[in-house]
Formats: structure tokens, C-alpha cells, sequence
């Protein structure tokens, strides 16, 4: 007899990112040159203060379990964080500390997820969102973010969406993978629309809330008091801090789903190891310097990858607002997304995502990372105008 799994595990998709990682890192196993704009990961080390502060916690002896849902002066501090930045009152005791980002998506679309319901997400977007929904059995319904809005959502066309079916509602501002920012205006929108869907939860994903550029305004969710007694506030020191590694994140939930996510905390990952969670407290307690001077030389590198993008034959990219990533349209090339994401990995050397792996509604893109040096980006923008200029569609 052959053994069976739930069907679950047949839906569940993964995040091609890390594949072409390895790919890329076979690769330059073999003595290629390969520059990666691919991945997700700020190129900086994480700020020495922080690292210091898990070094001292072990010498401390912090070396057993923690509450399931944080220390409580990590979660103190990011109450204070929250308060300072957005001017809104979050209670310590509705702070979950988490393994990284995604175990609040997955913990939120467990909670709403099964058969029969409906749970809308961003597409283009983060691939474990509909990969996460599948696995529960819920229909993914997509919100279209269009290059025409900036890459933003559009209020209208996500409250249209909304099914008596509707369960949960995900956004991302600023947005994987296209670095769309949605303004204020769209968001009330949004919000007062919602007002006539009381049923339907909100996961607010704001992982990029401290990268914007160009004057724009992170708008938080947090801020809107009508929907925070059914608002999942996802975020995390992964991105502003350079910790992707340490694999710590935290939630907000409201009171009546609090319990539920300790609960699963405890069922799953019994808590975030001790020394991380002392250097994601000094790192929201302690200079904020590093984290200026890291956003500061991202958005040079976002004006040097859009002006060279747009250089390429049959390219064309309208500038990111938010995040570190450009999500320029190849439809010009005569390529496909992902057949010329390939094609640059193995005969240019440049790592990139095609933008299907984002969406059904990718096609015509692919994603580029400006998580790298200045030098790095030039060179290969430089082997993919080569590329463009030679290569046969495919």
C-alpha cells in the first residue's frame, strides 16, 4: 500500500526565489559569474549593536524558552516603535513575536482558510500568500496591482471582489514584488469601503513599511480605528534591519484572534529563540542610524536600475515607490517572463524572477532586486543589454 498525504500538500506552491538562488549558486560553483538581483535580502550586514546584543544575551545565560508569544520587552518595545511612528496605542499583550514573516500569513490564512471560503490576495504579489491558500482548500481570488496605478491596489476593484464567501482580505504596501506604494487616498477608500463587510478580516502585510521613497507616506492600517478589531498587522525586522537570517518577526492581532495565534504558537514553533528576540529589541531601542544609511543607498540604487532598465532594448520600467525591488515590462522584448528570467541566469550571469512566479497576472515582467551594490547592478544591466541585443526570443 502506498502511503497517502493530505491533498493539501499537492496544492502548496513554494517560492522560486530560493530555487534560482541555488541555481545561481551551482552555477557560480561551476566558475560562472553571477550577479544576483534575484533575491529578496538587503546586501548589508545586520548593524554591529544588534549582533552584540545576541552575543551578550548568550554570555547571559539566555539560553532557555520564552513565552510562546515573546519576551515581554521585546514586545514593550514594539508597541513603543509602533506609537512613535504611526501614533497609535498597541497593546504589549496583542504583539506576537514570530519566526520570521510568513508565519503570520501562515497563521492568518489557517484561521480563515478551508474549503467553500474565499480569501483575496495581491497579483502580482508575494507567492506564498496563494500558495498558503491553496493548501487550506479557500478559492484565491486576486487583486489585480496594475502597472497603470503605480503598482498600487485600487479600492474600487478589491471592495468588487468581496463575496458573501469572503473570509480574508490580504494587502502589501509597500509591495513584493513590485515596489508599489498605495496612497492615503486609496487606503480610506478602502477602509470606509469595508465598512458594509464587517465579516471580512484584514492581514495587513507591511514588511517595507520603514523603505519610501520620493516623499511618499507609509499609510498603516494600525491607523484606522474602525477596522482594528478584525486587522492581522504583519511585520518584522527582516528587511529594515538586515536580519533575514535571524528569522524573527512579530504580529498584531485583535483581541478575539489573539488566543487562537498563541495557541498555534504553542502547537508549532513553541517560541522565537531567546538571543534574537534581545537583538530585535536593541534593534528597535538602539540607534536608527544604519537603517537611514541602508534606505538612503537603496534609493540610489533605485534611480541607477530604472534609468539603466529603461535603457534596454524593449524595456521599459516606471520608477518603485517603496521596497527594493523594480518590476519593469519586458513585453517589448518579445520574450516570455520566465524563459528570459532563465536565459539570463544561464547564458548572461544575472539573476533575476520572472514574473509569474508572482501571480498570474506577472507575465510581461520580471522582478529585479536592487538589494546590491551599485557596481553590481551596472554590470548587469551592461550583460543584459548584450543579452537583449543578441539574444533570440524564446
Amino acid at each position: 500500500m502506498v502511503m497517502r498525504t493530505v491533498a493539501g500538500f499537492d496544492r502548496i506552491g513554494e517560492e522560486n526565489a530560493f530555487a534560482v538562488l541555488a541555481r545561481a549558486a551551482a552555477l557560480a560553483a561551476q566558475g560562472m559569474d553571477v550577479i544576483n538581483l534575484g533575491i529578496g535580502q538587503p546586501d548589508f550586514p545586520t548593524p554591529p549593536n544588534i549582533v552584540e546584543a545576541a552575543v551578550k544575551a548568550l554570555r547571559d545565560g539566555q539560553h532557555g524558552y520564552t513565552p510562546a508569544t515573546g519576551i515581554l520587552p521585546l514586545r514593550e518595545a514594539v508597541s513603543a516603535d509602533l506609537n512613535r511612528r504611526f501614533a497609535v496605542e498597541v497593546n504589549p499583550d496583542n504583539v506576537l513575536i514570530v519566526p520570521g514573516g510568513k508565519v503570520t500569513m501562515f497563521a492568518a490564512i489557517l484561521m480563515f482558510g478551508e474549503p467553500g471560503v474565499d480569501i483575496l490576495y495581491p497579483d502580482p504579489g508575494f507567492p506564498i500568500y496563494r500558495s498558503m491558500i491553496e493548501f487550506t482548500g479557500a478559492r484565491p481570488v486576486p487583486i489585480p496591482i496594475r502597472e497603470e496605478n503605480g503598482f498600487a491596489f485600487s479600492a474600487d476593484e478589491a471592495l468588487s471582489l468581496v463575496s458573501p464567501q469572503t473570509r480574508l482580505m490580504i494587502l502589501n504596501s509597500p509591495a513584493n514584488p513590485c515596489g508599489g506604494v498605495t496612497p492615503r487616498a486609496e487606503v480610506e477608500k478602502l477602509v470606509a469601503g469595508l465598512a458594509a463587510h464587517p465579516e471580512v478580516a484584514v492581514l495587513s502585510d507591511e514588511i517595507y513599511d520603514q523603505m519610501v521613497y520620493d516623499g511618499e507616506e507609509h499609510v498603516s492600517l494600525l491607523t484606522f480605528p474602525e477596522i482594528r478589531d478584525r486587522l492581522i498587522l504583519l511585520n518584522g525586522w527582516s528587511k529594515t534591519y538586515a536580519m533575514t537570517g535571524w528569522r524573527i518577526g512579530y504580529s498584531v492581532w485583535p483581541d478575539r484572534l489573539y488566543d487562537k495565534a498563541r495557541k498555534l504558537a504553542v502547537n508549532c514553533w513553541s517560541c522565537v529563540n531567546a538571543p534574537t528576540q534581545f537583538a530585535a529589541l536593541e534593534a528597535l531601542t538602539g540607534p536608527q542610524d544604519a537603517v537611514r544609511k541602508m534606505v538612503a543607498e537603496f534609493d540610489a540604487r533605485r534611480k541607477l536600475v530604472v534609468k539603466l532598465l529603461n535603457e534596454l532594448p524593449g524595456v521599459t520600467c516606471i520608477t518603485p515607490k517603496g521596497a527594493f525591488y523594480a518590476f519593469p515590462n519586458i513585453t517589448g522584448t518579445g520574450w516570455k517572463a520566465k524563459p528570459l528570467a532563465s536565459a539570463l541566469l544561464e547564458k548572461a550571469g544575472v539573476a533575476t524572477i520572472g514574473g509569474p512566479d508572482f501571480g498570474v497576472l506577472g507575465e510581461g515582467y520580471i522582478r529585479i532586486s536592487y538589494a546590491n551594490s551599485r557596481e553590481n547592478i551596472a554590470r548587469a544591466l551592461e550583460r543584459m543589454g548584450d543579452f537583449l541585443a543578441t539574444g533570440t526570443p524564446g
